[in-house]
């Protein structure tokens, strides 16, 4: 028999019983198992990871300084990340339906938007206390405060979540583009679509802070160069005990400068390619293949498991707290004073 003469293979639907259900493209068994994992390995590293910076920085009191409240409440914005989005993607990614609800849909494209903002905003004042840090090391314990982190870290929450909720509740993303709404609208879907304004806006306010923190780390990197090149040329028996001190705050201050720049760098490998691909998308009339997208928007998602693995390797006293949440110790009395830079 003729390969013309086989019946055509079944459509199916997300949901088969109902009228105006979405066209359901799954994966066959094999790459599900292996997307599952590997989606799920992510949402599981981000929501445990960013759990331990938390309870570490929260925990023990030697880390409670502004720069890693900064750090904590930015770990708070991926561990959310990977609770409250990343699962739901997983579902939609693999199965290519939306089982969870309209409303779901709308609030968990809100959570998707605003917690990555909530991060880039972090990421920028973290730079800016680096470069504090690094410029007048001595000067800067009473420049930048708990309360000064405190407002910073207010901003970086409440601008994010008031602009997402406000842009998507409104419906003003998807003005001018009803025509596409409508055709893509069916039972099991879940895309969001921006005009070409919103699209500029919202770039603007990832771009901007990006650059900002591009500016400030190449002045730091190139302060810590002048730094390194000044200790290097002066003989050790003709400092001061003074100069030494300020020496030893600066180098400290640098290499702390480093692990954030290095995680600012994969915030933005991460994220850039996403938000390109949005604004080139929605000017050219939304023809970017579903696979490049899934591909680009979980780059982006596993940026929020990244950053504990980043302290991990660079900070010795996050492993030890690790270490110590992992085997229970910070349950004893008095935990919270243990010292986790002795050597």
């Amino acid at each position: 028999m003729g390969s013309d003469s086989l019946p055509p293979a079944a459509v199916q639907f997300c949901y088969e019983h109902l009228n105006g259900s979405c066209v359901k493209t799954p994966y066959s068994s094999g790459p599900r198992l292996v997307l599952y994992t590997v989606f799920g390995f992510g949402a599981v590293l981000a929501v445990f990871g960013n759990l331990l910076v938390m309870i570490s920085i929260l925990h023990f009191k030697q880390l409670h300084s502004p720069t890693n409240f900064l750090i904590a409440s930015l770990a708070c914005a991926d561990f959310l990340v990977g609770a409250t989005v990343m699962p739901f993607s997983t579902v939609r990614s693999v199965e290519s339906c939306w089982y969870f609800g309209q409303s779901y849909c709308q609030l968990h494209s809100c959570f998707d938007v605003s917690f990555c903002y909530a991060s880039i905003y972090h990421l920028c004042f973290i730079s800016l206390d680096r470069y504090t840090a690094v410029t007048d090391p001595l000067v800067y314990p009473t420049r930048v405060t708990v309360s000064v982190s405190g407002m910073c870290i207010a901003f970086s929450w409440l601008f994010p979540v008031t602009y997402t909720f406000s842009l998507l509740a409104s419906g003003a993303n998807a003005s001018g583009l009803e025509d596409l709404v409508s055709a893509l609208t069916c039972v099991g879907g879940c895309q969001i679509a921006v005009n070409q304004s919103w699209v500029l806006v919202n770039f603007l306010i990832f771009f901007i802070p990006t650059l900002v923190m591009i500016i400030v780390y190449s002045k730091i990197f190139l302060i810590a160069q002048q730094q390194a090149r000044k200790i290097e040329g002066m003989s050790s028996k003709s400092r001061r005990c003074s100069d030494s001190y300020k020496d030893r705050v600066a180098k400290r201050e640098r290499k702390a400068a480093k692990t954030l720049g290095i995680a600012v760098l994969a915030f933005l490998i991460s994220w850039l390619p996403y938000f390109l691909d949005s604004v080139i998308d929605a000017f050219l009339g939304f023809i970017t293949p579903t696979y490049i997208y899934e591909i680009l928007t979980w780059i982006a998602y596993y940026n929020s498991a990244m950053n504990p693995l980043i302290y991990a390797f660079f900070y010795p006293w996050f492993r030890k707290a690790i270490k110590l949440i992992v085997t229970g110790k910070v349950w004893r009395q008095n935990s919270s004073t243990i010292n986790l830079f002795s050597r």
